[in-house]
């Protein structure tokens, strides 16, 4: 369950990398000595105290030969557009340098917490230098080391303080389901056809829904939660591009849904950024359906489809298990067709496999294509057990947990699949050794 979404801002060479991999726990951010290394935003997920909120590892900002405020702007106000709270990265080995005080007074101005960090304080000598970090206006500075991990509980600590009391979960009761993808890829448009009215604002100027927008509505008595993504909001002059902008505000929408609708642009065809969309749906762990929408634009024949279907499966390897719809919201065309995929794919998301039957598939997987040897060693599946849904998640107790190669998973997943279904879920297989 998110709690809110944390964003790291701060010249470049401060460390703002190293303690992203540290909070997150992974060396998911790349950290080189070399300043503006990260030029994109990259996403993470933090627990402390067992609260999650999702962390924003800043782009480093690019001051050389450039107009710097407009540079040092475009990250802020990003940052402040959409964090709940803003964790501003400074470097005590360097002390107060000018872009941190235009980043300081741009800060001042925005009604977001701030917690004012000085990083590098590796040792107690360098302690001292954290007091002229005061001038900066922004209250106490909390001493951390990226490098060492020292202080980062205190920074957790105020983080969790300074977070507004939301938790972003999925509707109980109700089956909810968002629509994400490229900006002008037709969502909502698709809403409004679901809903059979205008409910959202429509137009062809990418960027146009500012907030995301839940509605609530009734199919045949039953309760559903349309969750439309919003996209960018233009608030002064925004210098990135407007299809990376728009992913926090979708990863916010999947996380409250049950099932996402991923749309493709059949005008313009499938473009690298769809990758990177669909890929936040299927690491959440949620039901996807894949919708090529503006199928009217579409110059086709009999044999259109197939060609298409085979284009998406070739360009979406790790979605091989998601249906595929093909719609036009404008026309309405087949739009009818998917509220009963998602009940479908809901259903596949939320199934629960009588551990009898779920061991009997596995242990006839066993039988008929045993795993291949590993270093001498013959991997043997005991039993296994269903210990969660969206997504179903199997644990196979094993004699060691490191001879299950990637490819027998895979492997027991399709033999899964093929004995309950599990369509537009994933499914997340784990090893343990048993006691």
């Amino acid at each position: 369950m998110i709690r809110g979404t944390v964003a790291i801002v701060g010249r470049p060479n401060v460390g703002k990398s190293t303690i992203f991999n540290r909070l997150i726990g992974q060396r998911k951010s790349i950290v080189d000595d070399t300043p503006g290394v990260t030029r994109d935003r990259i996403y993470g997920e933090v627990e402390w105290l067992t609260k999650t909120f999702r962390l924003i590892d800043t782009g480093g900002i690019q001051i050389e030969d450039q107009a710097f405020a407009q540079e040092i702007n475009m990250q802020v106000d990003i940052a402040i557009e959409e964090a709940d709270v803003i964790i501003f990265l400074t470097s005590a080995k360097e002390g107060v340098m000018t872009d941190d005080t235009v980043i300081a007074r741009k800060l001042q101005k925005c009604k977001k917490p701030v917690i004012l960090a000085c990083n590098k304080v590796d040792n107690p000598e360098m302690q001292m230098n954290v007091y002229e970090f005061y001038a900066l206006g922004l209250g106490d500075p909390v001493a951390i080391s990226g490098a060492h991990g020292i202080g980062l509980g205190d920074l957790l600590d105020q983080v969790m303080e300074k977070l507004p009391e939301k938790n972003i979960a999925p509707y109980e009761g109700i089956t909810s389901f968002c629509c994400i993808g490229r900006p002008n890829v037709g969502k909502s448009s698709l809403v409004n056809s679901i809903l059979k009215e205008d409910r959202v604002i429509v137009s062809n100027v990418e960027g146009t829904t500012r907030d995301a927008i839940d509605t609530p509505f009734f199919v045949d008595d039953k309760e559903y939660m349309i969750i439309d993504t919003a996209g960018i909001r233009k608030k002064g002059k925004i210098y990135e591009d407007i299809e990376k902008y728009s992913i926090l505000r979708a990863l916010s929408a999947i996380d409250r849904s049950n099932v996402v609708l991923f749309l493709i642009d059949g005008e313009k065809g499938i473009r690298e950024q769809d990758k990177h969309v669909a890929g936040l749906a299927h690491d959440a762990g949620k039901g996807v359906i894949i919708v090529y929408n503006k199928w009217d634009t579409v110059e086709k024949d009999e044999k259109t489809m197939s060609k298409i279907e085979k284009e998406i499966r070739a360009q979406f390897l790790y979605l091989s298990y998601a249906p595929i719809a093909f719609t036009s919201a404008l026309t309405g065309s087949k739009v009818n067709q998917l509220i009963p995929l998602i009940d479908q794919v809901h259903d596949a998301c939320t199934l629960r496999i009588p551990t009898n039957v779920l061991n009997d598939v596995i242990l006839d997987a066993q039988m008929m294509n045993p795993a291949k040897p590993h270093l001498g060693k013959q991997l043997k599946i005991y039993y296994a057990s269903q210990v969660a849904v969206e997504p179903p998640t199997i644990v196979l107790f094993v004699n060691d947990p490191e001879l299950l190669h990637f490819s027998y998973s895979r492997y027991i997943e399709n033999k899964l699949r093929e004995a309950f279904g599990f369509t537009g879920t994933p499914i997340k297989i784990l090893a343990r050794k048993r006691s």
